[in-house]
């Protein structure tokens, strides 16, 4: 029986197996625009400097070295922008978390008195803001300029964000659930904690990617809002270093004067790159399995 039906299986049209082909051809080629890149800049990290200037370099590494990994771990600004880039995104991730969950759920609630008129004006703040001038002098006059707050307090906050978990708990967690824990004699602070949280991982995971990579990429508001180098995030450095060129001379103290003329900043500057690179590649495995449910869920029109 299963020969008679497999020899009765309709065939997809020529025009349709013509045009999956052709969907396959174009996925693999941006595949390779995007893939290639990064697997040059991760070579040439791994090469000589001589390789790297002399062009070499095209898949893979040419004479193997390490030397640019050693210089870097050896910088002391470099190790102090990655100290306080793990700070920044570890304080301000759990703020603009902790931040989106207390405004997002009390307007997924329809016992919420005013909930259309805050969202109105949340959203009017998605097209139209104060401007640099104005938050500059709104930072200066709070006296958190050169703090780790204006580094945190500026963007504690996205709209976006809370409005794809408000509709996230809606769509996902029942009204019913609600009712039967106050029926129990559960406060709504408990019931947010112990119930809806639990049940809200794939949201959060989202959250928590979408605002960890945006603090762990952040340099803006360190060009606007920091003086001191003992704050500057790894974002920061690098910008000194891949754009002004200004490289922290501790790493390039072990290195000879013909090696540095001979492209070694080149190299160092493809290490810095991949360095940096590590830590969100690292992160995305562990809420990847909540990544796809939690975009499309609360991506709904609730």
């Amino acid at each position: 029986m299963f020969k008679r039906m497999n020899r009765n299986r309709i065939k997809d049209p020529m025009g349709d197996r013509i045009f999956m082909t052709l969907n396959y051809i174009f996925l693999i080629a941006i595949l390779l625009v995007v893939f290639y890149p990064l697997l040059y800049i991760v070579s040439s990290s791994f090469s000589s400097s001589r390789a790297v200037t002399s062009g070499q370099v095209w898949l893979f590494p040419v004479d193997f070295n390490i030397k640019a990994y050693i210089s870097i771990f050896k910088s002391q600004q470099l190790m102090l922008g990655f100290y306080n880039t793990i700070i920044y995104t570890v304080v301000g991730t759990f703020i603009n978390v902790a931040l989106t969950v207390m405004l997002a759920y009390p307007l997924s609630r329809k016992s919420f008195y005013g909930r259309g008129a805050i969202i109105i004006f949340m959203m009017i703040t998605m097209f139209f803001d104060g401007g640099l001038i104005p938050t500059y002098l709104l930072m200066k006059n709070l006296h958190l300029l050169d703090t780790r707050w204006a580094m945190w307090l500026p963007g504690a906050l996205a709209v976006f964000q809370v409005i794809v978990a408000r509709t996230f708990f809606q769509s996902s967690i029942p009204e019913e659930l609600g009712e039967a824990a106050e029926m129990d004699g559960c406060r709504d602070i408990r019931y947010l904690i112990s119930v809806v949280l639990p049940l809200s991982k794939p949201i959060l995971a989202v959250m928590t990617l979408m605002y960890a990579v945006g603090h762990w990429n952040a340099y803006f508001d360190a060009l606007i809002y920091l003086r001191s180098e003992k704050l500057f995030p790894l974002q920061y450095v690098l910008r000194n270093l891949l754009i002004l060129n200004a490289a922290d001379p501790a790493m390039l103290a072990n290195t000879s004067q013909q090696l540095r003329d001979q492209g070694f900043e080149q190299v160092l500057k493809y290490a810095l790159i991949v360095v940096a690179s590590i830590p969100i590649l690292i992160m995305y495995p562990f809420v990847q399995k909540h990544f796809v449910k939690g975009v499309m869920v609360g991506s709904l029109k609730g």
